[in-house]
């Protein structure tokens, strides 16, 4: 599915307040870091698209590769802690997959191809007792 429309709150680039960031992917990219100059010019950052274009060229953190899923599920359970949008997740019924065009074949699937770990972390919260 594309989060795109009806999907679109899926999307972590949804507005919404995590940890005082105006998106997930706000915060999902200033946590790549370790350097609070460059986790605050990211909070900053005007949009989503832009937040992710600086995620791109921040000091990356040591671990980062250990920990980026913990840290997009943690700020994907609070961006569901909106009983709205967690009421919106929870009409979603079957598999959500973040399809896309532009190859990202870790978070979602691209072509049929793709580990759609975005997605899996979003059933999983969909799925947990209220």
């Amino acid at each position: 599915m594309k989060f795109r429309d009806e999907f679109a709150f899926l999307s972590n680039f949804f507005s919404c307040n995590v940890a005082g960031f105006s998106s997930n992917e706000h915060f999902f990219q200033a946590m790549k870091t370790i350097v609070l100059e460059e986790r605050e010019l990211i909070r900053k950052a005007s949009t989503p698209g832009k937040a992710k274009r600086l995620g791109r060229k921040v000091t990356l953190r040591a671990d980062w590769n250990e920990i980026r899923l913990r840290v997009m599920e943690w700020g994907l359970r609070r961006k569901f802690s909106d009983p709205v949008l967690m009421g919106k997740l929870k009409n979603i019924e079957g598999e959500i997959v973040e399809d896309n065009d532009w190859h990202d074949t870790f978070w979602g699937v691209c072509n049929g191809e793709g580990r759609n770990e975005l997605g899996k972390l979003l059933m999983s919260i969909r799925d947990e007792p209220s």
